[in-house]
């Protein structure tokens, strides 16, 4: 297992000081990748190597938000490798010792010159030494996301969204946690999230389109991020519950 400590920031957190779903998200996606970088074979290594660990999916359930200023710690393991996939745990804790958020993912190994996945090196499964069957317990969602048919009819599209420079990450796709950014604006006010799931199918590029489809089924609500021909980047589905009124 590895961990890194860290504090909710003010620069982190939304206007309830609690932190905000895309900074959850950040802490997750930085802790894999400072023990990539720990175990030095993180961004210059994969690129020297030509290949790349591409996320395929994640799930997060998340069990209340940390506060402004909390201490908290943020944990990720490997704990299997299947082929060219690679599955991961994540779990955010504060110093109490109260979990909260746990996430499941699935990531591609992918060889960056012929642009398709690849068999995991052994390198890779002996540099990262997977505590195999050290998975969270409990029921995780299968990686890919589909919506029943009446619920398709109801969706609702919006306005397309170009990406920006900002979204742009090393690998000089959109970011993963960009997808959730974007799609997070097409939540109703007075909302809290309280599981997540996305499915990454294509990369977007610096100067693509997104183009929105909002579906909602009760306390459900997913988000297609596709292109101009309607072929997905991304589908994030959220879990959502009304916010407590503030006493």
């Amino acid at each position: 297992m590895y961990s890194f400590n860290s504090r909710v920031r003010y620069s982190e957190v939304n206007s309830e000081k609690e932190l905000t779903l895309p900074s959850l998200l950040d802490y997750l996606q930085d802790c894999c990748t400072f023990q990539s970088e720990d175990l030095e074979i993180g961004v210059d290594y994969l690129a020297k190597e030509q290949v790349a660990w591409v996320l395929s999916s994640w799930e997060i359930k998340i069990y209340r938000y940390p506060q402004m200023g909390q201490h908290i710690k943020v944990s990720t393991w490997p704990y299997a490798f299947r082929g060219f996939y690679g599955y991961r745990n994540f779990r955010i804790e504060g110093d109490d010792g109260i979990i909260f958020a746990e996430a499941n993912s699935v990531w591609v190994f992918m060889d960056t010159e012929k642009m398709r996945p690849a068999r995991i090196s052994e390198r890779m499964k002996e540099i990262y030494t997977p505590e195999i069957n050290d998975e969270i317990p409990g029921e995780w969602a299968d990686r890919k996301i589909s919506l029943p048919d009446d619920a398709v009819k109801k969706s609702v599209k919006k306005e397309p969204v170009r990406v920006s420079r900002f979204y742009i990450d090393t690998n000089h796709h959109m970011n993963n946690g960009k997808y959730i950014l974007v799609a997070e604006e097409y939540l109703p006010e007075q909302v809290v999230v309280c599981g997540l799931r996305a499915e990454y199918r294509k990369s977007a590029m610096l100067g693509d389109m997104l183009y929105p489809v909002v579906t909602m089924e009760g306390k459900r609500i997913t988000v297609t991020l596709a292109d101009e021909k309607g072929a997905p980047y991304a589908v994030i589905c959220f879990q959502i519950q009304k916010k407590e009124r503030q006493s």
